[in-house]
Order: structure tokens, then C-alpha cells, then sequence
């Protein structure tokens, strides 16, 4: 059986570094006391010298006592050191295990205010830049790298507002040239005398144009407003509700193109700003109707459960490449030659509604469909209690 290795972080890092000068330190002091005790003992055990001149026989009976103290001075020496040696190995077995511990609680001290940087900088976005680090201590290069990266959130969340607030003044001020040239079109078509077919035909194509670019601006003023955040009509809403309300709204177009409704829709319950949530409907069904084939289907389902809330919404088609699927989230990207054609859109339908999504604390998911077509899901928040989730509405069922 194999274990996996551990993850080689800069804690790790640290603990075997710490650890291993903890190791030395005590292999050190463990080297210079055997050599102190050696040292010691062999100065004990130096013979003596026989100092003047004795008789035979007294000098006999003294060697042999010396040598009996000998050898129970090599015994006792004997025994010291194995048990010096023993002794070693378990304070060196100790040491070993003790420096990895204080290793790894020293590396762990030292990279705490950095895991406190990091956690700090995964909760902020774009949508909390005002967030800040504001790690407190001395001044050295932990707080530094602190102070630069709260330097950073701060020159990104002027840029974000920067842009925002582009965006929606240049929407609104577009408004009125446009209101203009719109009025200006209806007075020049409207005189008294007789307006050739051609000024007819130009005037037409001019309100087109003109409603094109409205709602392109439309979709620039909903995009910057829900980057800002604006939810001053935050409800609890049924995106069933709002996913038939849209069926019904679009039935001419629906009947246009023979298409067939295959609907399983639920009361799937979120909070959120109910303007902006219909708004992320609508553009998912019309992004249904206007790319789909004629006499195609479109199936709908809204349900909830396990604190989620969705609408999945499928259309079938040609098969698509899930690379340039995934490229749709995007604002003006639009596949193959039938979403280039003028088909009144703005090309930021799903933009907006990934953004909507993701300003009510959700996400969008598209997926190319193996047999063709496309599948967009939607998951946000549950906000109903476990008895309403998943209570079908009056409108579900097959619809054609």
C-alpha cells in the first residue's frame, strides 16, 4: 500500500529546516558530553605509579589488588557506556521527534499572519473591493506585503467604479441623440406632402437601427447595474413564475417558429432583485427562441432542493463545439453564422445573465447538448421552506 506524499508547502519546508538544526544542536551537545565523559574516565583509570622501595612480598599483594581494582574499574567502565550509549540513542530518538514538533509549531507561527493574507484575499472580489487586509503588528515585510496588497484592492475598486460609472452615464447620455434622431425620423415621415416609398423605407430601417442600438444600451445600463450591486427591489421570487410569465410573453414568437414547449416548472424560490431575476429569465428564454430551428423544442424545467434553486432550460439544434460554448459568457460572442444574423439582439444575453447570476450569490452553466443544441442551467440560493421547495405551479405540464 502506498501513502501519498505530502504536499511540498513552504511550512513543510520550514519544519524540516527547523527541525533539522534542532537535530544538529542535539547530536552536538550529545558528541561534546561523550567526549567530556570519555576523557574523564580515562583520566581515572590511569595506572599507578609505585613511589619508593617496598619489600617483594608487599609489593606482590598491592599488584594484585591493583589489578582486581582494574578490572572492576574496566567493568564498571564497561557498563557506563553502554548505558551512555543507550542513554544517547533515546535522547537522540527524543530530539529527533522534539525538533519536528517545535519545527513544524515554529513554521507555523512564522507563516500565520501569511495564511491570514491569503484566506483574506480569497474572500474579496469584485464585488466586496472596499475589503481590506488592514493586518496590524510592526512594520516589517509581512505587513509590508500587506499594506501593498491593500494599496492594490484600493486602486482596483477606484477602477472598477471608474468603469461602472462609464458605463451607465454613457448609457443614459445616449439616450437622448437617440430620442432625437428617433423624433426627427417620425416629424420627417409624418409632413403633410407626399414622402417618396424610399424616405418610408429609410425611416423604417433608421427606427430598426435604432431600436438596436436602445437595447443595446438597455443591456449596457442592466450589465453596470448589476456589477454595482443593486438590489433596492430584493424579494422572494419563483423563478417558475417568472420562466412561464416569459412563455406566455413570447407566445407569438413561439408560434412563429412551430415551436414545441416541454415545461416541468416548479415554484424553484431565491431572493434576489426581482427585476434583474426577470431579466435573467427572459434572456434565457429569448436566447431560446431566437437561436432555435424552426419547428425545434424548447424544455424547461424549475425546481429546487438540497438549498438550491434552478432553471434549466434546453434547445435543440446543430451540434456546437463546447470550446466556443464556453465563450458565450462573454459580451458580443455569438455562435456560428446563425447568431451573427440580424436578429434583433444585442449579443449581452447571457452576459447578463451570468452577471445577475453571480450578483445573487449563483452561477451559469452552458453546455453543449451531444445530440445538438444547447443546455443552460442556472443554480441560485434556495430562499422557501422544505415544504415549498419542488410544489408544482398551476401552469407546469407539456405545453405546445
Amino acid at each position: 500500500m502506498r501513502f501519498p506524499l505530502p504536499a511540498r508547502t513552504v511550512r513543510l519546508r520550514f519544519t524540516v529546516l527547523y527541525g533539522a538544526l534542532f537535530l544538529l544542536s542535539g547530536v552536538g551537545l550529545l558528541i561534546i558530553s561523550g567526549l567530556v565523559t570519555l576523557g574523564s574516565t580515562q583520566s581515572a583509570s590511569a595506572p599507578v605509579q609505585n613511589r619508593g622501595v617496598e619489600q617483594p612480598s608487599v609489593v606482590a599483594a598491592q599488584q594484585q589488588q591493583i589489578e582486581h581494582l582494574q578490572n572492576e574499574l574496566a567493568n564498571v567502565h564497561d557498563v557506563q557506556s553502554r548505558q551512555l550509549l543507550v542513554g544517547s540513542v533515546v535522547a537522540l530518538a527524543v530530539m529527533a521527534v522534539l525538533s519536528i514538533v517545535l519545527g513544524r509549531l515554529l513554521a507555523g507561527r512564522v507563516l500565520r499572519p501569511l495564511r491570514t493574507i491569503t484566506a483574506a484575499t480569497r474572500r474579496i472580489s469584485a464585488e466586496n473591493l472596499h475589503e481590506r487586509l488592514g493586518v496590524p503588528g510592526p512594520s516589517d515585510e509581512v505587513k509590508e506585503l500587506a499594506d501593498t496588497i491593500d494599496g492594490l484592492l484600493g486602486r482596483l475598486e477606484a477602477s472598477f467604479a471608474a468603469q461602472r460609472r462609464f458605463v451607465a452615464n454613457a448609457s443614459h447620455e445616449l439616450r437622448t441623440p437617440l430620442t432625437t434622431m428617433r423624433a426627427a425620423v417620425d416629424v420627417a415621415v409624418a409632413k403633410p406632402d407626399p414622402v417618396p416609398r424610399q424616405t418610408v423605407a429609410l425611416a423604417d430601417r433608421i427606427r430598426t437601427e435604432l431600436d438596436q442600438v436602445d437595447r443595446l444600451l438597455d443591456g449596457f445600463l442592466t450589465l453596470a447595474r448589476t456589477q454595482h450591486g443593486d438590489s433596492a427591489d430584493a424579494a422572494v421570487v419563483s423563478l417558475g413564475t417568472m420562466a412561464a410569465a416569459a412563455l406566455d410573453e413570447r407566445a407569438d414568437d413561439i408560434a412563429a417558429k412551430s415551436l414545441t414547449i416541454q415545461s416541468d416548472i416548479a415554484s424553484a424560490r431565491t431572493r434576489g432583485s426581482r427585476t434583474l431575476l426577470s431579466r435573467m429569465v427572459g434572456n434565457v428564454i429569448d436566447n431560446a427562441v431566437a437561436h432555435n430551428q424552426d419547428g425545434g423544442f424548447i424544455r424547461i424545467e424549475a425546481s429546487s432542493g438540497g438549498g438550491s434553486a434552478w432553471l434549466v432550460v434546453e434547445t435543440g439544434g446543430r451540434v456546437l463545439e463546447p470550446a466556443q460554448v464556453a465563450l458565450l459568457t462573454e459580451p458580443f460572442q455569438r455562435l456560428g453564422a446563425d447568431r451573427t444574423s440580424s436578429d434583433g439582439g444585442s449579443g449581452l444575453g447571457l452576459s447578463i445573465v451570468a452577471a445577475v447570476a453571480a450578483a445573487h450569490g449563483g452561477d451559469l452553466d452552458l453546455r453543449a447538448r451531444p445530440e445538438g443544441g444547447l443546455r443552460v442551467t442556472i443554480t441560485l440560493p434556495e430562499n422557501a421552506p422544505p415544504e415549498k421547495a419542488g410544489r408544482a405551479l398551476p401552469e407546469s405540464g407539456a405545453r405546445t
